[in-house]
């Protein structure tokens, strides 16, 4: 994400971006929003971000796992967030899946990270350098899709990579590079 001038996207670049996510709750929240910004910008999500903290319960896989037809409806009528049912209907079946994954001892953190790539040798010196699908992105989405999770194509599962840490996407000379590369090292198994 290149730091941009409006003060909302550069604190996100700051202080949030590319550090590495390792909770199931945080990287469903990620991954939600994510697919809520397909075909929009997203300093659009990062303005709605509260409001769909409050319309879907701060992201707690469970509670979301359980709405139903009401909630749809609840949500659709909320114009603080975005209002698309396929989009609202993904986020509560990507809860369900989150949690028949626990049911079955998996963690949604292990599965997005276990699809790192290796690092790259070198920084990305431009946006040009930064790549819109990989095939760690496209193998990542093949398995969340396997496991029942809906908007998460290569493109999406690429960008919340990048969003969670999985990937270093911040460009050479950028100041917060060298402490999220310091902060995504491998965690001692």
């Amino acid at each position: 994400m290149p730091a941009a001038h409006d003060d909302l996207l550069v604190r996100y670049h700051d202080e949030e971006w590319g550090r590495p996510v390792r909770d199931d709750r945080g990287l469903y929240e990620r991954m939600v929003l994510e697919g809520f910004q397909s075909g929009l910008s997203w300093l659009t999500i990062l303005r709605k971000r509260e409001n769909f903290r409050a319309a879907f319960a701060s992201f707690e896989i469970e509670t979301v796992a359980g709405f139903g037809e009401r909630d749809v409806a609840r949500l659709l009528a909320d114009a603080g967030i975005v209002r698309h049912r396929g989009k609202i209907e993904a986020a509560i079946a990507n809860a369900q899946a989150a949690r028949a994954m626990h049911s079955a001892g998996e963690s949604l953190a292990e599965l997005v990270w276990s699809h790192a790539p290796p690092r790259r040798r070198r920084a990305p010196r431009s946006l040009e350098d930064l790549p819109a699908i990989t095939p760690e992105s496209t193998a990542l989405s093949k398995a969340l899709k396997k496991r029942g999770f809906r908007f998460v194509g290569p493109t999406t599962a690429y960008a919340a990579m990048q969003a969670c840490g999985v990937v270093n996407d911040h460009l050479a000379g950028c100041w917060v590079r060298a402490e999220v590369e310091a902060l995504s090292s491998p965690v001692d198994g």
